[in-house]
């Protein structure tokens, strides 16, 4: 596996951590971005994280063999629709994003002929953007999901699937609903809890943030991610969002209501069911790391 040229829009955390993670396998002769601050990019260039870049989608996108789309998923539209015409045959673009779903289908429609495109979603990132938190070893040991359709070309998909498993992840396919039903709760509920939490205690006294401990900086770590990125993935993946947010809200107010009651039995079965449900998840997870580090 080799490409003469890769373009990627959006040199950002994502984006470059990309970059920095094939430039050292040596997979691609030339690496190429595309962002909005060019002085950020002039930077990438001078600290070898990029090799080019274009101030235009169509002299980036000019020879690409492969595109990745690391920009927020509410401008992936606008994008693809502005570089179509200047994708060359056989080139294979994918993504980043954590939002697949309608949006899979809306940019494989945005394909011209002989172009391929193939959605995946690392699970990696930091509570830290931008390209300076970059780094070759973000995706080490992640799992990728990559989200075929009935319509996604098999070489294409073989090509996306080496590829994020050649730069140390664990690759799983699933649908893009299942994906969005999935991540909705395990991800995107988890960013919008921690962004209420931190407006709560604002709301309640802005001053007893100074008196936060360490599991109220654990629990509320993502609320630092950014707020263009999430409010994307609200909106584009809003109708799971909305059902998981109305089922969350149901056992807040069972808790609430075991409080009111003063209930202690009705809260230790809460309590309980959860750190059992924690500690499973837990133990899983070092099984799968393990088995990641087994395959690298």
């Amino acid at each position: 596996m080799y490409f003469e040229k890769i373009a990627i829009l959006g040199v950002g955390l994502m984006g470059a951590s990309f970059a920095r993670a094939v430039r050292k396998l040596g997979i691609a002769r030339k690496i190429c971005g595309f962002g909005r601050n060019e002085a950020a990019l002039v930077w990438a260039t001078k600290n070898g994280i990029i090799d080019c870049y274009d101030v235009t989608l169509s002299g980036l996108a000019s020879g690409a063999d492969l595109i990745i789309l690391a920009t927020p998923v509410g401008t992936f539209e606008r994008l693809v629709t502005e570089i179509s015409p200047h994708l060359r045959q056989g080139a294979i673009l994918t993504d980043v994003g954590s939002v697949k779903g309608s949006l899979v289908y809306t940019l494989e429609g945005l394909m011209p002929k002989g172009v391929h495109f193939v959605g995946a979603h690392p699970i990696a990132g930091k509570d830290q953007s931008g390209m300076k938190a970059s780094s070759d070893k973000l995706y080490k040991n992640a799992l990728c999901i990559v989200t075929p359709t009935d319509k996604t070309d098999l070489t294409a998909l073989e090509t996306v699937k080496n590829l994020w498993s050649s730069i140390g992840c664990s690759v799983k396919t699933l649908t893009p609903e299942k994906h969005d039903e999935i991540f909705s709760s395990i991800s995107h509920l988890p960013h919008i809890a921690a962004y209420a939490m931190v407006n709560v205690i604002a709301e309640i006294n802005d001053g007893f943030f100074e008196y936060a401990g360490k599991g109220f900086k654990d629990t509320t770590r993502i609320a630092g991610s950014s707020p263009e990125i999430w409010s994307d993935i609200c909106l584009l993946n809003n109708e799971n969002i909305t059902s998981h947010i109305t089922i969350y809200i149901d056992k807040l107010n069972t808790i609430l209501t075991h409080i009111k009651n003063s209930s202690k039995d009705g809260l230790i079965k809460e309590f309980d069911n959860a750190r059992a449900l924690r500690k499973k998840m837990n133990d899983s997870l070092h099984t799968n790391i393990e088995d990641c580090i087994d395959n690298v």
